[in-house]
């Protein structure tokens, strides 16, 4: 691992509590949400409940995500093998170099927010293909979610809305909501388990959802995929979270940033029969088929102020040919909670990066590739 920077030291070098249990891991379930604004269970749900429900949560931060309000802007590209093809048309497998923006995220509302919280790390992406098709991801270190309904993530973030009068979330509130909800206590248990990657770096990320591909010759399956990093695996000390720095993590994959670019692998997981499709809380097993199609290379980092993902929506269902929405209810949810968001933050004034307000990070050091930022 290099050594240890801030963003302060990067800046002038010319360049960048123990488990929180139900209250961390609610935050972190905001990493996830959006049809372009309708209903989403027709007569009941409307995805501004949800967007309200946010800000219940961890407070109206304007100019900020209503999710993943604390972020880090970075540029690279994506350079494709050809395998992908079999499965999908989209463009973004072929022989061939797609330039890429990117945001690292933590999850939760509040934009500064310390690091130390035992919650999803995120990186979200936008790829430019030719023709004017985009792709985008929205993508999570762990490979399910607290929820498998729009419904249930509602619930969830009103039984564990700190209340007023004690800063916490009502037991009695908590209590009930997981005795309903069985897959989210298995996910509270996992996340206080899992291991917590010390780096942006050295996490993998996941679809989460899954996608139905089709290819060329008109055959289609459904899928999740997979980044894997190249950076080896580091792990947190949870019982040390509350007393390390409040953006040290942010600072410290700007340090690496700051001396090289990082590659990831993306792989396509192909399901057996019976694998669940509509399930984000339901994992696929480990052994199943992956077929590896190309690397992501993020080059530089840039604070959001300066950087090209401020007012990118990160809509997972934005999707090239080739590649098209599963029957996982929590996609139609992401794209129209996401667009509520959306529309309402940039109605309000631009809020300076929560990082390092409105300077840059470095560019690459000598001899790194320079990725071209694509025009917004």
């Amino acid at each position: 691992m290099p050594a240890s920077y801030t963003i302060k030291d990067i800046l002038r070098r010319g360049g960048l509590l123990p488990l929180l249990a139900i209250g961390a891991v609610a935050g972190g379930a905001t990493a996830a949400f959006a049809f372009a604004g309708g209903w989403l269970t027709p007569g009941h749900l409307h995805p501004a409940q949800i967007v309200n429900a946010l800000e219940g949560h961890d407070g109206r931060h304007e100019g900020f995500r209503r999710a993943h309000a604390k972020g880090l802007c970075v540029v690279g590209h994506f350079d494709g093998n050809g395998q992908g093809l079999a499965l999908s048309k989209a463009s973004l497998f072929r022989h061939a170099t797609t330039p890429v923006i990117g945001r690292f995220s933590l999850a939760g509302g509040v934009p500064n927010a310390g690091d130390g919280r035992v919650t999803f790390h995120s990186l979200a992406l936008k790829f430019d293909l030719p023709g004017g098709e985009q792709w985008r991801m929205a993508l999570n270190h762990v490979p399910v979610f607290p929820v498998a309904t729009p419904q249930a993530f509602l619930d969830f973030q009103l039984a564990t809305t700190p209340d007023p009068a004690t800063g916490k979330p009502a037991p009695a509130k908590v209590q009930a909501y997981m005795a309903r909800h069985p897959e989210t206590k298995a996910f509270v248990d996992y996340m206080a388990k899992a291991p917590l990657p010390d780096s942006f770096a050295n996490a993998s990320y996941n679809s989460v959802n899954a996608f139905r591909f089709t290819n060329d010759q008109g055959q289609s399956r459904l899928v999740r995929w997979i980044f894997t990093p190249e950076a080896p695996f580091g792990e947190l000390d949870k019982t040390t979270l509350a007393s390390l720095p409040r953006d040290f993590l942010f600072d410290e994959v700007a340090g690496r940033l700051a001396q090289g670019p990082l590659v990831w692998h993306l792989s396509i997981i192909l399901p057996n029969a019976g694998d669940p499709t509509d399930d984000a809380t339901k994992a696929w097993p480990d052994d199943r088929q992956r077929v590896e199609v190309g690397t992501l290379t993020i080059d530089r980092a840039v604070t959001e102020d300066e950087g090209p993902c401020r007012d990118v929506n990160f809509d997972p269902t934005i999707l090239p040919a080739g590649v098209a929405p599963s029957d996982d209810p929590l996609l139609a949810a992401r794209s129209s909670v996401y667009a509520v968001g959306y529309t309402r933050r940039t109605g309000e004034p631009a809020a300076p990066s929560a990082l390092a307000n409105d300077k840059a990070f470095p560019a690459p050091v000598s001899g790194q590739s320079a990725a071209k930022e694509p025009a917004q």
